[in-house]
């Protein structure tokens, strides 16, 4: 297992890295923007399970497929940025909705596992995550131990971390909201925000190398 040491360095970098603003983070800042709060939190927990996935691949050794075949890298790209583009455009085309149900008192909210895969679905597909685990991992292991385990255990951490980022990010994000709610006009603006800024994400995610 690593040393204290390394859990130190691991946590340290961990953190620095969550923080970069990555399609994660701008993917959970764009739902709180579009969704009730309720449901960012529970992407952000999705989006954390896809992150663990992607670690556990990258235990098993697939994540390195990945890293190495820039077709398996394309496609898994593609897809994901379709995705956050779909979300975008789906935020955009429903943006009075929030306006509607605060003025009527209602706000029915998605279904949990909705939100649940929603952010899991784009956790799992950022290749970039993948390619970041397969250089930044093996790094805090242990040498005298299998490097598998270690591996899956640092990713269950991180995505832990994840999680505790996110949801203080997603939390900022929705006081925001609750400020823009106070006038219900400004809510079609804010979602309207919200789902160009996840177009434009999903842009960057197709065109970046």
């Amino acid at each position: 297992m690593p040393s204290s040491s390394q859990w130190v360095a691991f946590v340290v970098a961990s953190l620095l890295f969550i923080q970069v603003p990555g399609p994660s983070l701008l993917f959970m800042l764009g739902r709180a923007l579009t969704v009730s709060l309720r449901d960012a939190l529970v992407s952000v927990a999705g989006n954390a399970l896809g992150l663990v996935v992607q670690v556990l691949l990258v235990a098993v050794g697939l994540g390195a497929v990945v890293a190495v075949s820039a077709t398996a890298y394309t496609a898994l790209k593609v897809v994901g940025a379709a995705y956050v583009v779909w979300l975008g455009v789906q935020a955009i085309r429903h943006r009075g909705d929030a306006r509607r149900a605060l003025l009527s008192g209602e706000r029915p909210p998605e279904r949990a596992a909705a939100a649940l895969r929603t952010g899991f679905v784009v956790g799992v597909t950022n290749p970039k995550t993948i390619v970041f685990f397969v250089a930044f991992l093996p790094q805090f292991t242990a040498a005298g131990s299998p490097a598998g385990p270690q591996i899956a255990l640092l990713g269950v951490v991180f995505g832990v971390l994840a999680v505790a980022s996110d949801s203080i990010w997603a939390l900022v994000a929705g006081r925001a909201r609750l400020w823009f709610a106070r006038r219900p006009g400004r809510l079609d603006t804010m979602s309207t925000a919200g789902g160009v800024m996840m177009i434009g994400l999903g842009a960057t995610m197709a065109a970046s190398e």
